[in-house]
């Protein structure tokens, strides 16, 4: 069986990815990362999620993104609420987390390296998150290049790809997917701002494009809500 590494945050794009790798016949091995974001429910919710979708292996790497700060998942910046379609597809938010997915992928390639696989997913999506650099397609191709360029395996012949089979879907379309591949989505959490007992705010971008994505699928979304 062909291994991959998946990166996992918990949330319903990683979660759809990972669903997508397995479909595809990949044994999948699960990247989570506890990088001292404030929604770190998200991090108990990736453990169930590798669990209920058969991973052959989960690890969670932890680094502190919160040395540098700049972002309002890792710093004391409060995270944007009830904002319009428009707010949120205008410019660069100030969620996004300097060079995270950089990092993520770095990791994720080393561990590809060691397995070995030849393969990485990454559910990153350049439709409703057009503002975060990082997740356009540009990236995922200037850093599968880099892969091949920068590690010894792709140097003595090994392929890598990163894949992003989400990077051109809406968030209905992501919704529908997950459904289609029997994806447990109660397990899910995407919000950036939940509450001490775990509720989503319904209110910061994430939850926003969460919920517009199940409403235009027509499916009532599973996980509980503070406000919405």
């Amino acid at each position: 069986m062909k291994r991959a590494v998946v990166l996992l945050s918990g949330g319903l794009d990683s979660t759809t990815t990972m669903a997508i790798a397995i479909a595809q016949g990949y044994e999948a091995y699960a990247l989570s990362f506890d990088y001292g974001q404030r929604h770190q429910i998200e991090i108990d919710a990736a453990s169930r999620i590798a669990e209920s979708l058969g991973a052959k292996e989960h690890r969670l790497a932890k680094i502190d993104m919160r040395m540098f700060g700049g972002s309002a998942l890792t710093d004391n910046v409060g995270v944007p609420k009830n904002r319009s379609e428009t707010e949120i597809a205008d410019g660069i938010p100030v969620t996004y987390v300097p060079a995270r997915n950089t990092v993520f992928l770095a990791f994720a390639l080393g561990w590809a390296e060691i397995i070995p696989a030849a393969d990485i997913f990454i559910g990153v999506n350049a439709i409703d998150y057009g503002g975060y650099p990082d997740c356009r397609p540009e990236f995922i191709e200037a850093f599968e290049t880099l892969a091949n360029l920068g590690t010894k395996a792709g140097v003595e012949g090994r392929r890598f790809q990163i894949h992003a089979p989400l990077i051109k879907f809406s968030k209905a379309e992501i919704v529908r997917k997950a459904l289609e591949l029997d994806v447990d989505l109660s397990l899910t959490r995407t919000c950036y701002d939940p509450s001490p007992t775990g509720l989503a705010c319904g209110e910061c971008d994430s939850c926003l494009l969460r919920l517009k994505g199940f409403r235009e699928a027509g499916i009532e979304d599973p996980i509980r809500y503070a406000r919405k």
